[in-house]
């Protein structure tokens, strides 16, 4: 392969990412026209999501292909969890329930951290580039719409302590993916995976939509 993989797999998946982000729940939500309701059931979808990932990072530090990609300073769990604290009280647990294309989602995730290290650096990939980048964008929505604190409780999520440069942290991170531990048929399964990633992400919003219709 002449061309870089990072530029392949991003490529190769932009139709299903721009479906993804063009979703109507997303639009909505972002043009303000959902309550801070919609914005929790969408935090709480994440934090499955989420925990799914990060179970299975342990397990894959040492993995030659997937273990470059597990970084202490992406993980989202305990901001995620801080953040349902704050929107959901402390007894946000108790009614905590997945969406079917969540618990879709997250099965594969983990599927994936367990039995094939190549889908999980896919579904790494999807995740955490995109709330590097878009989720920027939904973190200063959801301050003005809703009031949270600028980077504080409620947003958390989406802000990356650890990283205090993330144009270089990203540069890095496709570096890592252009210099991944796989062949050609590999990577073409990687790139298979990251599509893929992105329809449970739009089936997510789908049914977020189909609970939270515009009212307007």
């Amino acid at each position: 392969m002449d061309t870089p993989f990072s530029t392949l797999i991003r490529t190769a998946s932009h139709e299903q990412h721009t479906e993804a982000e063009t979703s109507s729940f997303m639009g909505d939500l972002l043009g303000g026209r959902l309550g801070v309701d919609a914005y929790a059931r969408y935090t709480e979808q994440l934090w499955f999501v989420y925990r799914a990932l990060e179970e299975g990072a342990e397990a894959l530090r040492e993995d030659p292909v997937a273990g470059p990609f597990v970084q202490p300073e992406l993980f989202r769990t305990a901001a995620l969890e801080r953040d349902l604290a704050h929107l959901r009280g402390p007894d946000w647990r108790d009614g905590l329930s997945p969406l079917p294309a969540t618990t879709a989602y997250a099965e594969r995730v983990a599927e994936c951290a367990r039995e094939w290290p190549g889908g999980y650096v896919a579904h790494h990939y999807t995740r955490y580039l995109g709330d590097l980048s878009g989720g920027q964008i939904i973190r200063d929505k959801a301050e003005r719409t809703w009031g949270f604190a600028r980077k504080g409780d409620g947003v958390r999520f989406y802000v990356f302590e650890g990283i205090s440069n993330p144009a270089a942290f990203k540069r890095a991170y496709r570096e890592l993916l252009d210099g991944v531990k796989a062949d050609d048929l590999e990577k073409q399964r990687i790139i298979d995976e990251c599509k893929r990633a992105f329809d449970f992400n739009s089936a997510v919003f789908h049914q977020l939509g189909r609970e939270f219709p515009l009212s307007a």
